[in-house]
């Protein structure tokens, strides 16, 4: 059976940086499909960013393009979000989320079937 289990969030003020970890136990397919989701009170859950981890290729949803960065450490079974120029409209509950598939292009929350039990970011202006 899949684990997720993320942490690294916390608080930070407007214009700084987090790094999320996502811990993965227990699968064996290498067409593991990663994705980071993110959900604030009172809002659908959202994509962020999408990795393949047979090959690092990578989607990114438009409001984080070229501030948030994901990435994967295979050895570690690990799942990293850089997060930089934070801005209080980040601020969420984010979740990790896998599924087994070929092209690791969706950011469609219903696509994904392992889910951690999310981290909270807030960022404070």
């Amino acid at each position: 059976q899949v684990h997720l289990v993320e942490s690294g969030g916390g608080s930070v003020q407007a214009g700084g940086s987090l790094r999320l970890s996502c811990e993965a136990s227990g699968y064996t397919d290498s067409r593991f499909c990663m994705a980071w989701f993110r959900q604030a009170p009172g809002k659908e859950r959202e994509g962020v960013a999408s990795i393949r981890s047979s090959d690092g290729n990578t989607r990114y949803a438009d409001a984080v393009k070229g501030r948030f960065t994901i990435s994967t450490d295979n050895a570690k079974n690990t799942l990293y979000l850089h997060m930089n120029s934070l801005k209080p409209e980040d601020t969420a509950m984010y979740y990790c989320a896998g599924y087994v598939g070929v092209s690791c292009y969706t950011l469609i929350p219903g696509r994904y079937e392992y889910w951690g039990q999310g981290t909270q970011v807030t960022v404070s202006s």
